[in-house]
């Protein structure tokens, strides 16, 4: 399939990377609001440079990459979609419910599809624990915790506004890793209940950094907690926040009534998981998932898909109820009760060891 990258950011590095070696897929056109960030993609890449509007109606592109600002997310996929181009975007789906709504009525007119980061659940990490719960090895899931707890990410970040206005947060922001990672392992939430905090009206970009001294108004909540119960019965645990200086809290951790399990970050693609019995942890080889995946093998495995017509891995389903959960535990930190979510979404197929993203 032929791909057309809209926005060329930091987050594009790690798209480009893998797009270079992976089968079906062949980047075509480049855009960026800045000029000189589309031409030096442009130039690493062989790819021509292009508008992004005029890249959205583009005869040489396939399907979309949209790599934008959250708070682009909805219109440009919109856009692109109501053009005939199938969109695969990155997280999260949408900055709000209604847009994510408006989303899927536009793929369903268009008869297009989207798929929806984070593919890191693909990788050996995650699929290797969904394997080990999937074949019973800790028994019955009965709960887990995940933790992302950080400073925030105006010490690093070339443009860290737009994580704490409207749309932005540790929830929207790194949220949809841990809850992909939660119901490809666990299955579908079905209710929420939650509190959060805004300790500083404004962040300040510390000496060092890219952007130092510059103020930040803070627009959303920068630490949230909440309890999620899976259709299957287990509850889970998911702590955000960008207040947090120091923490040696575990990333995720599944228990069941028969073992536990350590799973490695679902940022990343890999990582050691342990299985633990009677308090020690043992470290499995991995079992499942795509070895040495990278950001972008979610569209391969979306491009595999439509040329076979099943489904893909990364669905508008899943997205969607990714980004559902995490309205509602806004909505339940607001309002201090508990919150049903409407939206239910069936696990993805789990990825086979060793698996090619252009055949499985």
């Amino acid at each position: 399939m032929r791909v057309g990258l809209v926005g060329c950011g930091n987050i594009s590095r790690q798209y480009l990377d893998s797009l270079e070696r992976l089968p079906g897929l062949a980047l075509t056109v480049v855009a960026d609001l800045d000029p000189a960030a589309a031409a030096a993609v442009a130039e690493r890449t062989g790819a021509r440079t292009s508008a992004p509007d005029a890249l959205l109606t583009d005869d040489e592109v396939d399907v979309v990459l949209n790599l934008t600002t959250p708070q682009a997310h909805a219109p440009l996929t919109i856009a692109a979609l109501e053009a005939g181009k199938h969109v695969y975007l990155e997280k999260p789906f949408a900055t709000s419910l209604a847009d994510a709504d408006a989303m899927l009525a536009a793929a369903a007119r268009a008869d297009r599809r989207i798929g929806s980061a984070p593919d890191t659940v693909l990788g050996t990490g995650t699929q290797t624990a969904r394997a080990l719960i999937d074949r019973g090895e800790i028994g019955q899931p009965v709960a887990a915790t995940a933790f992302m707890l950080i400073p925030g990410h105006e010490a690093w970040h070339p443009s860290p506004g737009f994580y704490y206005a409207t749309g932005g947060g540790p929830l929207l922001d790194m949220g949809p890793y841990y809850l992909t990672s939660l119901v490809t392992m666990l299955g579908p939430v079905e209710t929420v209940t939650a509190m959060s905090a805004r300790p500083r009206p404004v962040r300040v970009a510390p000496p060092g950094s890219p952007r130092a001294g510059e103020e930040f108004p803070v627009e959303v909540e920068t630490t949230v907690s909440a309890v999620l119960r899976h259709a299957g019965g287990a509850v889970s645990t998911l702590v955000v926040s960008f207040d947090v200086v120091a923490s040696t809290l575990p990333r995720i951790e599944v228990y069941g009534t028969e073992g536990s399990l350590a799973v490695p970050d679902p940022n990343h693609f890999d990582g050691e998981v342990r299985l633990g019995r009677r308090g020690a942890f043992e470290p499995v080889e991995p079992l499942a998932g795509y070895p040495g995946a990278g950001r972008g093998y979610g569209l391969a495995d979306m491009a595999r898909a439509i040329a076979a017509g099943t489904g893909h891995r990364q669905s508008a389903e899943l997205g969607y109820h990714v980004n559902e959960v995490m309205e509602r535990v806004l909505e339940a930190a607001a309002t201090g009760t508990v919150v049903p979510v409407r939206s239910r979404c069936e696990r993805p197929d789990p990825v086979p060891a060793g698996a090619d993203p252009a055949s499985a």
